[in-house]
């Protein structure tokens, strides 16, 4: 089927994440309409329109998107109203993957309860509390240490180990600081002794078999990516089971565009963690390493262009940049010096103001495997420093 370009597309969320996936998306000619809750998103600075609302706002998402009429509604964060998406969907709107599938990934315990209950997927065992009491009686039946996260956030944002009973307090206040949407739940979950964590980036195709990224393996603190890299080294049989969970989920959901399929690698098991239904922060590695990084590839399924093989050209490896402090008036210092490190290269993400670990950037190398590759990125990364414009 002869496709036609340009799309309008909109992209309900602008962070860094939205910031590629709108130069994907206009490379190819697209226009490209960039939304979020504050102006000067990092999309917003190269797209060809901007809104600024509140997207749990469902009156304002909606005349948002009646205002533009766009081909694709493409959501990049959870915090959206994705009731309204749904009526929106029913109304002839294409949400990517599915309004469905959006709806059912943004709250953590949607998607924890379809890949167990529904598809009878391996996952940590879990449970949900809606106030501290709860948190109290359930932490005791999953035991110590456990996991605490809010059913919706983003980057990690209130997660936090709980080691025993005196830490439930803070764990829950922390989880609801950190949670986003207007939903006072948390997930409880066993504390898993992995060997490694890694992202499977899965691609659904309107038409076409799901196609998979090499693994990408991924480092945390406080809930919230810090480095990422490939290859991973996993077994035959564990890259298989891995791709079979991601496949049977992503089905599930359906649609087309990329999913960002997160497991445990024990010694002897693969175990389902969670899911985005979109670029995953952990794949701004293929930024680097892959023929066709994660962005283009969401754009190509979702447009319904052919997807050639998708090549690792070498191993590679991404570390965040972290702000330190809350500033309005960010300049940094020691970019030449990064990118002096043979092999690499920066993402300064344009945001327009920092707070206490706000991920404001990214490093990226090369390496001739992924140790080397790892410790050029953590070093350019350490490299570059925010300090406020005078």
């Amino acid at each position: 089927m002869a496709i036609a370009l340009p799309k309008k597309i909109m992209l309900l969320g602008s962070g860094e994440l939205g910031k590629e996936v709108a130069i994907a998306a206009q490379r190819l000619g697209n226009t490209v309409i960039a939304v979020d809750r504050y102006d000067n998103a990092p999309a917003m600075q190269v797209a060809d329109q901007r809104e600024v609302i509140s997207m749990l706002d469902g009156a304002a998402l909606e005349a948002v998107i009646k205002k533009h009429q766009p081909d694709l509604i493409v959501p990049e964060v959870e915090a959206i109203r994705t009731e309204k998406l749904l009526e929106l969907e029913q109304a002839g709107y294409t949400v990517i993957p599915t309004a469905a599938a959006t709806n059912f990934t943004m709250n953590r315990d949607r998607i924890r309860d379809l890949a167990s209950e529904e598809l009878g997927l391996r996952t940590a065992k879990y449970a949900y509390a809606t106030n501290l009491e709860e948190l109290k009686t359930v932490a005791q039946d999953i035991g110590f240490p456990n996991v605490i996260k809010p059913v919706m956030s983003s980057s990690g944002k209130g997660q936090s180990v709980v080691n025993n009973a005196d830490e439930l307090e803070a764990a829950w206040n922390y989880a609801i600081e950190g949670a986003r949407g207007d939903t006072a739940k948390i997930i409880i979950e066993e504390f898993i002794d992995f060997e490694v964590e890694i992202t499977l980036l899965t691609i659904r195709q309107w038409a076409g078999e799901t196609l998979f990224c090499p693994a990408i393996a991924h480092r945390q603190e406080r809930g919230d990516y810090q480095e990422s890299w490939q290859p991973v080294g996993l077994t035959e049989s564990q890259v298989k089971d891995a791709q079979d969970i991601a496949r049977k989920v992503t089905d599930k959901l359906g649609g087309a565009g990329i999913f960002g399929v997160e497991f445990f690698i024990t010694k002897d098991e693969v175990i389902f963690s969670e899911l985005s239904p979109r670029p995953h922060d952990t794949g701004m590695v293929t930024l680097i390493s892959q023929n066709l990084n994660e962005f283009e590839l969401h754009l190509r399924a979702i447009l319904g262009l052919p997807i050639p093989t998708i090549e690792l050209l070498s191993p590679a490896a991404s570390a965040v940049i972290l702000a330190e402090k809350n500033s309005d008036q960010i300049t940094f210092t020691g970019v030449a010096e990064a990118l002096a490190i043979p092999d690499t290269d920066l993402r300064l993400f344009g945001k327009p103001d920092s707070r206490p670990y706000r991920r404001m950037g990214v490093a990226l190398a090369k390496g001739k495997d992924a140790a080397e590759a790892r410790q050029k990125a953590t070093t350019a990364a350490a490299t570059i420093k925010i300090v406020e414009s005078l």
